[in-house]
This record gives structure tokens, C-alpha cells and sequence, in this order.
């Protein structure tokens, strides 16, 4: 791992900033730690680049707040946001807004560290993105129309019961089709169905 390359930890938990800082330094990767934001974003004109991990629920300002004005700064460091089970919603709005991952808490050390390792290699070279495109892409052209209807419902984050009443079909038959999407697009939880949709559908 570059030398050069520093990974910035945004978390109003100090036991989340001190445990990540430990687990990356411990990888010999380059840490800092900010509570806030808005402490972070006062550091932005003098930071060594590599990439940045927040939190997406945070006082003053939260994580997707960060991430609209870091992209307003001209920032190009990638962004990877941790999120909390509830906050799946305003994680596909920060895939929207062009972070590099998000990650649901609680996460295993080899989960962050896999995503820290991809944040900081694209900066280096888009070749790997660009493969799991094509890889997500030609999965989910083995759907079925009905599998891609209540996939769509899944990534927008409506329950079951509402997807069933929408396509007007009972919420096993929604289930059903769920547990297909996710094997046939080789997805393990709902976030990582939504990173593969999201990179799948990059220009």
C-alpha cells in the first residue's frame, strides 16, 4: 500500500474512530480520525489524499450532507459511507451521488478493509469498476421481468408488503422472486444487491 495514500475516519462514535484506526494502521494503512464533519471539512485544504470512510448518521452535519459538499469542493477522493441497518434508504442516495461503497453496521474487519483496499486502488485505475460493471450488468440481464420488478422495489427501499400490494401479488410470491434476484445476481444482503445495481447502471 502507497505510503502517500491515507484513509480519513469521519464518526461521532469515538469507539467506531478508534477501532477503525486501529484495524487500517494495523494493515499499515495511514489514518486519520475526525468527530465531526465539519472538523473534517476544516482539514480538506491541507489533506493527504487517499480516501475518506463516514458515518451516515452524524450531528451538525451528516454523512450525505458531506458528500454533497465534498463533490461542491472538488473533492475526487472516494468515498465510502458506513451505515446503520435503518439508513439503507439515504445509502442508495449516497450511491446516487457517486460514493465508492457503503457498508451496513455491524461489519466484519475483512469487509472495511476489502472496501478501504478498492477505495484507494481506484484512484489508481478504473479497470476493476469497470469489470464488475460488465459482470453485474450481464446478471442482471438473466432476470426475469418479474424478479426485476420487485428488485427495483427492493433498491427504492420499500418493504415487501408494499411491493406485493403494488405488483398486486401476495407478499410470498414477493419473496419468492427476492430470494431468485439475489441468487442469481450472487448477493448476500440487500446492500450489496444495491452496489451491484448501482455500479451495474454507472455510464
Amino acid at each position: 500500500m502507497s505510503g502517500d495514500s491515507v484513509v480519513h475516519v469521519i464518526d461521532d462514535d469515538e469507539g467506531v474512530r478508534s477501532s477503525l484506526a486501529f484495524l487500517l494502521e494495523c494493515s499499515e494503512i495511514a489514518t486519520r480520525t475526525y468527530d465531526s464533519a465539519v472538523q473534517f471539512l476544516k482539514a480538506v485544504p491541507t489533506m493527504e489524499h487517499g480516501c475518506i470512510i463516514t458515518d451516515v448518521r452524524m450531528p451538525e452535519m451528516n454523512g450525505l450532507e458531506l458528500v454533497a459538499k465534498l463533490k461542491a469542493m472538488g473533492v475526487a477522493d472516494p468515498v465510502i459511507v458506513i451505515t446503520g441497518h435503518a439508513d439503507v434508504p439515504m445509502a442508495i442516495q449516497a450511491m446516487h451521488a457517486g460514493v465508492s461503497d457503503f457498508i451496513e453496521k455491524p461489519f466484519s474487519d475483512e469487509a472495511i478493509l476489502i472496501a478501504v483496499r478498492a477505495a484507494l486502488a481506484e484512484q489508481q485505475s478504473k479497470g476493476e469498476l469497470e469489470r464488475e460493471r460488465d459482470l453485474f450488468q450481464q446478471r442482471l440481464a438473466t432476470l426475469s421481468g418479474r424478479e426485476r420488478e420487485v428488485m427495483e422495489g427492493l433498491i427504492e427501499g420499500k418493504a415487501n408488503k408494499v411491493i406485493a400490494y403494488d405488483l398486486d401479488i401476495s407478499a410470498r410470491t414477493v419473496e419468492v422472486y427476492r430470494a431468485n434476484a439475489m441468487t442469481k445476481m450472487g448477493a448476500r444482503t440487500l446492500s450489496e444487491l444495491v452496489r451491484m445495481v448501482m455500479i451495474a447502471r454507472l455510464a
